[in-house]
């Protein structure tokens, strides 16, 4: 479709407006500029309505969340972090919460402080409704502990989190903002078409004046961002100056920020405040997900000019479908849900964690048996689960790519036990290849022509001191291997498995041997597999692939190899760290 914006002349200013009509297809787009090459513009209608604008509610832990990552950057779990600590300094109130309620001594504070600050205009005491579905109200929202406090000393991002929470407790105890909203209409003459330009003026600020809410639209204009209109009156004639049609395509719907992704959890009433940050947490620490940006592809677009009588037409380029700091699903998420989708179907329905956090509830008011609950819930769940156990297959995704064309074996990916990969050899082939696929790639989206040439690795490079170097990709990347060694490529310094030189392979490699050298401190003519090294958290032994601690009193220099061998002992027998379990 096209989007047609023109730009007019008051005489003392111009004017930005809209076509109310967008266009199908270029040619109806040139023939709408043609038709307004030789057209009058007057102002048909001007319309102008007062309109108020109401502060937002204090923070509950989604807000909070939300707002912090749009207007600070923080993740879920860092903002909860910080919240924390502040809580615990006694800066503000506990940070698990779904209400929006605010103490009585709360709101007097709020309206001393804003009657003092900003005047008595401005203060306007408010309660607010929770939106959350199936919020418990157990705590107070989260607001500073001391209203008068409007900045404290302590880390600068504990500072930045205090301030968004001090002028959001603030705002919403302020009064609503009045603004002048004018839409004003112009009209094409011989054309049904009409431009619109929308305007509006602040007349009080009110809450305004201290804050203003972020938004999650990538595209939209806040209204309190909306540009002024010169005065201008009905019937009065303008003077097109430009009118610029562009071509628009239609977007796929947004992907989650961890922000929006809160707010969509809060809306199913999937959770409650102390779970939001854990939740997301675990899906990128188990690699359902990953958080990243990622770069747009050009893409082609036309734009329509008119000036003066003359149309002038063009191909533009534009990056489209780029990405920042969204959540996008990994190989083993999309494997895992599907798999979870086809065996536990009704455990994966949204409303069935929601109906559970609401019997949670019941249960909490005594209203219901919680064994019975668990009863109705288990012996049908763990039926599901045996019977899943027992028939159904190892989910890995398995995508046929089409068969080699010299030995005609069967190509595939799917998930291994390393991640995603690619695989020569179908199951009744004995011998069989294997490549992992590397970053960016996906089983989803992987071609045949990519597989293959994931299999151009390992590359022998050459020899360096009569030994071997080849060039391939592992679990953590792109490397080169030498004597045992595993030098990893730098691609910031664009390193490429595929084309990487000998020369440059053996200057990695000699400036990893350099590193480890100015690591070593010692070494065992008993056993040479042995060694005390300089790490980063300081002196240690290592063997094979246990690694020993030197205790602090003790010179790592001075190190017998009894002594040594005593360390590793320990170090055998010291028990192995696991989870708490919960109590």
């Amino acid at each position: 479709t096209f989007r047609v914006v023109g730009h007019f002349n008051t005489g003392k200013a111009l004017v930005k407006a809209t076509c109310g009509r967008t266009f199908n297809s270029e040619s109806d787009a040139q023939t709408f500029l043609d038709a307004c090459a030789s057209a009058g513009h007057v102002v048909s209608s001007i319309e102008t309505k007062p309109s108020t604008k109401k502060p937002a509610a204090p923070f509950t832990t989604s807000t909070l969340q939300q707002e912090a990552s749009r207007k600070l950057s923080f993740s879920v779990s860092r903002t909860m972090g910080v919240a924390q600590r502040l809580y615990e300094a006694g800066r503000i109130t506990y940070m698990r919460t779904d209400s929006t309620n605010l103490s009585d001594v709360a709101l007097k504070a709020a309206e001393k402080e804003i009657s003092k600050t900003f005047g008595a205009a401005y203060a306007f005491t408010r309660t607010y409704a929770s939106k959350s579905k199936g919020a418990q109200e157990a705590h107070e929202a989260i607001r500073p502990t001391d209203l008068s406090a409007s900045s404290i000393d302590a880390s600068r991002e504990e500072q930045r989190l205090y301030d968004l929470i001090y002028k959001r407790t603030l705002a919403s105890q302020m009064a609503d903002a009045k603004l002048d909203k004018t839409v004003a209409k112009i009209s094409v003459s011989g054309r049904d078409e009409e431009f619109v330009a929308r305007g509006e003026v602040i007349t009080f600020e009110g809450f305004l004046k201290l804050y203003l809410e972020g938004t999650d639209d990538e595209d939209g204009q806040d209204e309190t961002t909306k540009d002024m209109l010169p005065a201008m009156t009905e019937g009065q004639p303008m003077t097109r100056q430009t009118v610029v049609a562009t071509q628009r395509f239609s977007k796929h719907p947004p992907r989650y920020t961890e922000a929006s992704l809160v707010k969509r959890l809060e809306e199913l009433g999937i959770g409650r405040p102390s779970t939001y940050a854990s939740t997301i947490d675990v899906m990128q620490k188990r690699g359902y997900v990953v958080k990243e940006d990622r770069d747009g592809t050009p893409r082609d677009y036309r734009v329509l000019t008119l000036s003066g009588t003359a149309v002038q037409a063009e191909t533009a380029t534009e990056n489209a479908g780029q990405e920042r700091g969204k959540l996008f699903p990994t190989d083993i998420g999309l494997v895992v849900n599907d798999f979870l989708l086809e065996h536990f179907q009704n455990i994966l329905d949204y409303n069935f964690t929601a109906d559970v956090e609401g019997e949670f509830d019941v249960i909490a008011r005594g209203q219901l048996d919680w064994r019975a609950m668990l009863k109705r819930f288990y012996a049908p769940f763990k039926e599901t689960v045996d019977t899943t156990m027992e028939h159904a297959e190892r989910a890995s995704g398995e995508r046929i790519l089409g068969v080699h064309p010299e030995s005609g074996a069967q190509i595939l990916c799917r998930i291994g036990r390393y991640g995603p990969m690619a695989q020569i050899g179908g199951p009744d082939d004995e011998e069989k290849q294997y490549a992992s696929l590397l970053p960016g790639q996906s089983i989803e989206t992987l071609t045949l022509e990519e597989a293959l040439d994931l299999f151009k690795l390992p590359r022998t490079l050459g020899e360096m001191e009569g030994k071997k170097v080849t060039a391939a990709i592992g679990r953590f990347g792109p490397y080169v291997r030498y004597d045992g060694k595993f030098v990893s490529l730098k691609a910031d310094e664009g390193d490429d498995p595929y084309t990487v030189t000998l020369e440059r392979a053996v200057e990695l490699i000699k400036a990893k041997i350099e590193a480890d050298a100015k690591a070593l401190i010692k070494v065992f003519e008993e056993d040479e597999t042995v060694r005390v090294l300089n790490g980063r958290y300081g002196p240690y032994i290592k063997a094979g692939k246990l690694n020993a601690k030197i205790p602090k009193e003790e010179k790592p220099d001075d190190l017998t190899w009894e002594r040594v061998q005593e360390l590793i002992e320990e170090a055998k027998n010291r028990p192995k760290r696991g989870r708490r379990k919960k109590s």
